[in-house]
């Protein structure tokens, strides 16, 4: 059990800059082994919701004194299917609302098949300038069996289109791990993204989610379970493969150019305040975790117009009948530290000694002494005289490791 006794719990505070994420539940095609929080079929509602969205970030803005913006991520979904001139609303509202730095990531994910000159162009002036493209693969085959609107070639297309047109910082997204996938297929996929030099590679193991369809194909024996061992071959490979063609490997899913990791996945991983606004968005203001209603239709229906700050706890009034706020769970010293560890554990360098103890005023080897004992027994983490990180072999086990820092979010005491 971990030893809170002598930890500081002071929540970093949001006034002094948050990241904003954006979500946008549209899909023109839902992908068989997708399990997020998206719809195809009712872009009837595209227009309503667009409003509504608007709505709630005039509402934060205002309740939060407009804080500083950091970052800012349009996901979904899939942002770059609706219509360009409703982005560009949401833009313009988004500056409105918040103070956004002038050095701000602004990062919006599309669907190669979206992609064209015009939208490209408009997407750019609006102030986009960071794109992070789904292609997750550069075989036809293995694009049909995902359900994707797009082929390889189109893929490439789409990057150059983006780049002929100024974007400098693109990020290409590609799963390994699939049923029916080759190492070979995975080399050539590898091959084919290092060849376009995108700014930033993420790479995510497919992940069977109960409910998808992709799940009930594999539990009828339609689809083959895919082969953890090869998935682990696979990684393996990229990590090769990117190293010699100059990318840097900053998290576990995670590659980039010297300079440009994704600043706006690094506010999650280093534990500081964001808002999440949208259906079943999640957020991390003031000490509160809390997320908001999932349904499209229920959150236009929900969302006023009008909110008036009644006490001190802007979280608590978004709660109300008007407002889209439907979780919230306040953080406590154990939950918070536990979620530190966890989330820094994924980056390369780890979590820092420092910033660790200058958030809760205690070191991370006090806290969780007897973890990182068995952590560094076992070869899943190091210890430098900065931080600790995951070992080599700890990246392919890293839920192990982040496990260990899972104690009883009641515990306040030194067990």
């Amino acid at each position: 059990m971990p030893n809170l006794a002598q930890i500081q719990h002071n929540p970093p505070n949001y006034r002094s800059g948050i990241g904003l994420y954006l979500h946008v539940p549209f899909c023109q095609t839902k992908w068989p082994y997708c399990d997020f929080n998206t719809y195809s079929g009712i872009e009837d509602q595209i227009s309503g919701y667009v409003v509504s969205l608007q709505d709630e970030l005039r509402g934060w803005g205002t309740l939060l004194s407009q804080p500083p913006v950091k970052t800012i991520f349009l996901g979904g979904g899939t942002p770059s299917y609706i219509p360009t001139s409703d982005l560009e609303d949401l833009h313009k509202t988004i500056r409105s609302s918040f103070k956004v730095e002038p050095s701000a990531e602004i990062t919006m994910e599309c669907n190669p098949g979206d992609v064209t000159k015009e939208k490209a162009d408009r997407w750019l002036d609006s102030g986009v300038n960071r794109i992070s493209m789904g292609v997750q693969s550069f075989d036809d085959g293995l694009l049909s069996l995902l359900g994707r609107r797009h082929t390889a070639l189109e893929a490439k297309q789409a990057y150059r289109t983006l780049r002929d047109t100024g974007f400098r910082n693109q990020s290409i997204d590609l799963i390994y791990g699939l049923p029916y996938q080759s190492a070979e297929q995975w080399s050539h996929t590898l091959d084919e993204a290092v060849g376009l030099d995108p700014d930033h590679i993420s790479l995510y193991s497919l992940q069977i989610e109960k409910g998808t369809p992709l799940a009930v194909d594999v539990a009828i024996g339609k689809t083959p379970i895919p082969d953890d061992d090869l998935a682990a071959d696979m990684y393996k490979k990229a990590q090769v493969r990117l190293d010699e063609n100059g990318f840097m490997q900053y998290e576990i899913s995670n590659w980039s150019k010297p300079n440009l990791e994704s600043q706006h996945n690094l506010l999650y991983w280093l534990n500081e305040p964001y808002l999440g606004v949208g259906p079943g968005a999640h957020s991390w203001i003031a000490g509160q975790r809390f997320a908001n209603l999932k349904s499209p239709r229920r959150y236009v229906t929900v969302v006023g117009k009008n909110y008036e700050l009644i006490g001190s706890d802007p979280v608590a009034l978004m709660r109300t009948p008007s407002g889209p706020v439907e979780d919230v769970d306040i953080t406590t010293p154990a939950i918070d530290v536990a979620e530190t560890m966890m989330m820094g554990m994924r980056l390369n360098e780890g979590v820092s000694h420092n910033r660790f103890e200058k958030r809760f005023g205690v070191g991370s080897d006090i806290v969780f002494s007897y973890e990182v004992k068995r952590l560094l027994n076992l070869g899943l983490v190091e210890v430098t005289n900065d931080t600790l990180r995951l070992s080599e072999h700890g990246r392919l086990l890293g839920n192990e490791v982040f496990a260990e820092f899972i104690g009883d979010g009641d515990s306040d005491g030194d067990d």
